[in-house]
């Protein structure tokens, strides 16, 4: 199950939301060359192109679909397809921009450093992760994955490690002149109630496991899950449910 622009898309606002609070808090003022890394429908670039409208940027990310969601979006932007974990850039930028990205990227402890590397001396890596693993749209997966007729396919499907705050900032710390860093739980408003919890992971936390089904396991899988996501998420009077999803950020300037 490849990456799909529109059904990411689905949420645009709520998961726009949090990119915004990280590009206002991005300390540079004049900024020249930024990249967005993981750009996915472009939606990340253009709150980027908006707080630097006279920087040379591109987009850059893994899949072809976002990417061509993102240059009918943003068409005077330049896009490029590449993976983050083997992405050398042949110059440096001033503000290097991930969000929602990175947590699909394995080994962090060599990956941030690597990207802080990247900046021009004073530069901005700019970072946003969902940390989410232990809420129960996560945990109710991880149990359906390991417990359904599909365990012998997805079962052992892993997302790459997430780690907390101190940990960042630990790790940063040495290269960097100054790294902020901080947690915020959104509550998300979904007005398709449970069925929209669904649709949203559909579109990111569930993909490695659909992605190695067939049509009719999928569609088990996702019955499954409704039922125990409409257990575990209470219903408000309106037939809306909120998602609390708690993300971190990571500010770091070289």
């Amino acid at each position: 199950m490849s990456w799909s622009a529109r059904q990411y898309s689905m949420f645009e606002q709520q998961r726009t939301r949090p990119v915004r609070d990280l590009v206002a808090a991005i300390p540079a003022n004049r900024v020249k060359t930024a990249i967005d890394l993981g750009c996915g429908p472009g939606n990340s670039t253009e709150v980027l192109a908006e707080r630097y409208p006279d920087a040379s940027m591109t987009g850059l990310d893994s899949s072809e679909n976002m990417l061509a969601e993102a240059r009918q979006r943003l068409p005077s932007l330049q896009f490029a397809l590449a993976d983050i974990d083997t992405w050398r850039p042949e110059h440096a930028f001033d503000v290097i921009l991930a969000n929602a990205s990175l947590q699909w990227v394995p080994d962090h402890a060599e990956l941030y450093p690597r990207l802080i590397s990247f900046l021009e001396p004073g530069g901005t890596l700019a970072v946003q992760t969902p940390d989410n693993l232990q809420e129960p749209a996560h945990r109710l997966a991880r149990d359906i994955a390991a417990s359904g007729p599909w365990a012998g396919k997805i079962a052992s499907v892993k997302h790459p490690d997430r780690h907390p705050a101190a940990w960042y900032f630990n790790l940063l710390q040495p290269h960097c002149t100054e790294v902020d860093v901080w947690r915020t739980t959104y509550h998300h408003p979904l007005s398709g109630g449970h069925a929209a919890i669904v649709e949203w992971f559909k579109g990111s936390a569930l993909r490695p496991y659909l992605q190695r089904l067939d049509e009719v396991e999928q569609k088990d899988f996702l019955d499954a899950y409704l039922h125990a996501v409409s257990q575990a998420y209470q219903a408000l009077s309106d037939g809306s449910v909120l998602l609390p999803f708690p993300r971190l950020f990571v500010v770091a300037t070289r």
